[in-house]
């Protein structure tokens, strides 16, 4: 899911991750992804594997793929 926010020139995406469990899987999604230029905030829900992003503009998802990689877990999709 895309959508634009609230906030003037942001776009909030939510994905899937597979394979979060904990606070600490969430923090390193979210610092990976925090990473990527552009990107706002992040935050990720281990209970439901969503992770909701606001960036400036789409992402590229093969950053967010590589993003999530380097953080040892999957992105399934955009949910």
């Amino acid at each position: 899911m895309t959508a634009q926010t609230g906030t003037p020139g942001s776009v909030t995406t939510v994905y899937q991750v597979s394979g979060m469990s904990c606070g600490h899987c969430e923090g390193s999604v979210s610092g990976e992804i925090s990473a990527i230029p552009g990107v706002s905030s992040v935050k990720a829900v281990a209970s439901t594997g969503e992770v909701t992003v606001v960036s400036v503009s789409a992402l590229d998802e093969s950053a967010v793929r590589a993003a999530v990689d380097e953080a040892g877990f999957e992105l399934v999709g955009q949910a």
